[in-house]
């Protein structure tokens, strides 16, 4: 196993359609509007962009995404990351059956930041429970976002 090889996967339950879902994913610029974990977003270009994320944990990590797949009728949007983080990230939205959605998401990375490569045994336990308490903070986020906008 390599201890720098990391996947997540978790799906949310969101108060909203699935097309608002998407459209709320798709805009990564407005991420930090209710994502606390996203400080800045940015466009770089045509289908790129950059994201800094600071969660729990006393690091910061600058993620470059270039748009890989966008497709609202099946509701996926992936991109490809580099920067501190190479890998990739998708969400797939789809409808829940009562009125809202599921947004499901992916993620295959290695990290690029030579500290977190050398603390990646040791502090693996760590990094996952970061990225847990990220997401969690998203959902939330994300959500209530979704709610106000109603």
């Amino acid at each position: 196993m390599d201890p720098n090889h990391y996947r997540f996967h978790g799906v949310w339950r969101l108060p909203a359609p699935p097309a608002e879902v998407y459209r709320a994913l798709a805009d990564v610029a407005g991420y930090p509007r209710w994502w606390p974990e996203v400080r800045d977003a940015r466009e770089t270009g045509p289908d790129r962009g950059e994201v800094l994320v600071r969660a729990l944990l006393p690091y910061r990590l600058v993620i470059g995404l270039t748009a890989v797949r966008r497709d609202p009728d099946g509701g996926v949007l992936e991109a490809a990351m580099h920067g501190d983080l190479t890998g990739w990230s998708r969400w797939t939205v789809s409808a829940d059956g009562a009125g809202g959605a599921l947004a499901l998401f992916e993620e295959d990375t290695r990290p690029a930041k030579p500290l977190l490569r050398r603390l990646a045994l040791p502090a693996r336990p760590l990094f996952r429970a970061n990225h847990a308490v990220m997401m969690r903070r998203g959902r939330r986020g994300l959500a209530a976002y979704l709610e106000r906008r109603a």
